[in-house]
């Protein structure tokens, strides 16, 4: 794993949240985008090397929608950098992850992605991302 790449935070509402963080970080949105296979709204923000991705459910019975209703609005997941996603996955099973998906997916911001589950990280989801060339 290379560096985070994003933090992720749940909200409930995309467009009261981009402009609350729009205010909180002295910057503006630089990228929206649907992530259909994920069923969510994102909004992403960077502030130097670090970015924050806000996430909103399109649909009630999506994992963020899970999320805010069991844990309430905040952060989700924190994303990591790597050179070789299916390399990196493998790694992970062999040393005994669980892995949310066989496959990566087609995430926001042109990544390929993949979490590991929070079961095996002391309650912290974990995403793996690769950008895609």
């Amino acid at each position: 794993m290379n560096k985070i790449e994003h933090i992720g935070i749940a909200v409930a509402d995309l467009q009261k949240s981009t402009i609350l963080y729009e205010r909180l970080l002295g910057t503006n949105c630089y990228k929206t985008e649907r992530v259909e296979s994920e069923n969510v709204d994102t909004a992403f923000f960077k502030t130097g090397e670090n970015k924050i991705e806000l996430l909103a459910s399109t649909s009630a019975d999506s994992a963020i929608a899970k999320f805010i209703e069991k844990r309430g609005e905040g952060i989700h997941h924190i994303a990591f950098d790597v050179e070789d996603i299916y390399t990196e996955m493998n790694r992970l099973r062999k040393e005994g992850f669980t892995l949310l998906s066989e496959e990566p997916k087609k995430g926001a911001d042109n990544k390929l992605i993949c979490f590991v589950h929070p079961k095996n990280t002391h309650g912290v989801l974990i995403e793996l991302c690769q950008e895609i060339k």
